[in-house]
């Protein structure tokens, strides 16, 4: 039976998101609300960034065992059954060691999941409804991200002064759980059966690997490597040390340097009016790039994304009381994230052009977790020695290290452009 594509992509994205959202950004509220210090947070919520950066590693095994089809809904069934983990551990006098080593096997069933996710799109539809649907996967992932880092933050919140830290967040991770299980029981009726998506016979699967080999020596020989991967690792340098300490700076009270915001209040602000400022800044840069192409609007892009970082040093200075000033400057932080994080999507697809094209861009990609990982794991002892307005300052500083790697780089001119695009196709 053919399905259509609407019965499944929106909800395959969407389960993308929300297991990626919980582990890197919804623990950390929910580590600081437990007491957990900043620089703990920040080290170990970064670290949960390897399996993305890794994922590389074993995707071969998403093509040589089973079908991507099954790997989807066995990663589903594996992250609901975590979630609940989660909620059972975090009443346990040991539930900071015990629910990261459970994050961490979550984000290890995640980047499973879109290995096998974005390989059954590719399968499952051709490339004309591909292309078409490549804002809606954009839209649904960001949908989760509003699911997980506002809704739930929000409904802890409710729960939190009623019954208690542990039991607030136990439940909405109980919800996070039902929503996974039953993501994976929608998704083994609807999600399609190309004849293509099923496992490769040995001798295909020894080809695949040397195949990989094969990438990665041509990835490392793209002429200026050293100016790409530059690019690549340190284009968000700040806004990977910034992100770890958004949510806590709301939350820690007045007299630690913070704004004193309750757990409802970091949902709706940073959950929810961030998440669909950074959405609007995205598409806005999209279209922007489609007018006039990712040369042109490169410096404008780099200078939007990082001039807002100066609203938290002024945040921090003054610590406002009013919550809608706050939540404003939150999503005007966030809007020029978002509008600038489109110049690094293109440069992704630039450097990944030419032979190998999807598995050069998941190389690229590989190297943006890990520019998130490194600079975040010091984020939080750097804010513990420095306070909130020296470290904000600090990642005012860090934002010269992503104006220097945007002059090393040399687009080609009109990549990008709508004309462009529609010349090479």
């Amino acid at each position: 039976m053919t399905r259509s594509a609407w019965s499944w992509v929106p909800s395959l994205y969407f389960a993308e998101g929300v297991p990626y959202v919980l582990v890197m950004s919804v623990s950390v509220v929910l580590y600081k609300r437990l007491g957990v210090d900043n620089s703990s947070i920040a080290l170990y919520t970064s670290l949960l960034y390897l399996p993305w950066v890794l994922k590389g590693g074993w995707s071969p095994l998403v093509d040589l065992v089973s079908s991507k089809r099954r790997w989807i809904v066995g990663c589903q069934a594996l992250l609901a059954l975590s979630l609940l983990a989660v909620a059972a551990a975090l009443t346990s006098s040991v539930f900071f060691p015990l629910t990261v080593a459970l994050f961490a096997a979550m984000a290890l069933f995640s980047a499973t999941h879109d290995i096998a996710a974005d390989g059954f799109y590719l399968l499952g539809l051709p490339t004309d409804q591909q292309a078409a649907l490549v804002g809606v996967r954009s839209t649904f992932y960001r949908i989760a991200v509003i699911f997980g880092q506002g809704g739930l933050v929000v409904l802890a919140g409710f729960f939190e002064p009623r019954l208690g830290i542990p039991v607030a967040w136990a439940i909405a991770l109980v919800l996070a759980a039902a929503m996974m299980a039953a993501l994976a029981g929608y998704h083994r009726w609807s999600l399609p059966q190309p004849s293509a998506d099923r496992s490769q016979p040995l001798d295909d699967g020894r080809s695949l690997l040397g195949g990989i080999g094969h990438t990665f020596v041509g990835f490392f020989q793209k002429p200026r490597i050293g100016a790409l991967l530059a690019f690549l690792l340190l284009y968000r340098l700040a806004e990977a040390q910034l992100v770890k300490l958004v949510a806590p700076f709301l939350l820690d009270g007045r007299d630690q340097g913070g704004l004193g915001l309750t757990t409802s209040q970091v949902g709706v602000a940073y959950g929810t009016v961030g998440v669909v400022a950074l959405l609007a800044g995205g598409l806005l840069g999209g279209v922007a790039i489609a007018t006039r192409g990712l040369r042109w609007w490169l410096w404008p892009m780099v200078f939007i994304m990082h001039a807002p970082d100066l609203i938290f040093v002024l945040l921090s200075q003054l610590q406002p009381q009013n919550f809608y000033l706050i939540a404003a400057a939150v999503a005007v932080e966030q809007f020029g994230y978002g509008f600038g994080f489109t110049a690094y999507t293109m440069f992704m697809i630039w450097v990944a052009d030419g032979e190998h094209k999807t598995s050069c861009y998941a190389i690229c990609t590989a190297f943006m977790a890990l520019g998130m990982m490194l600079p975040g794991m010091w984020s939080g002892w750097l804010q513990q020695l420095l306070g909130y307005h020296g470290f904000f300052l600090w990642v005012v500083a860090s934002t010269i290290p992503g104006f220097a790697v945007a002059a090393l780089v040399d687009i080609p001119r009109g990549f990008g452009r709508r004309q462009e695009r529609d010349t090479q196709t």
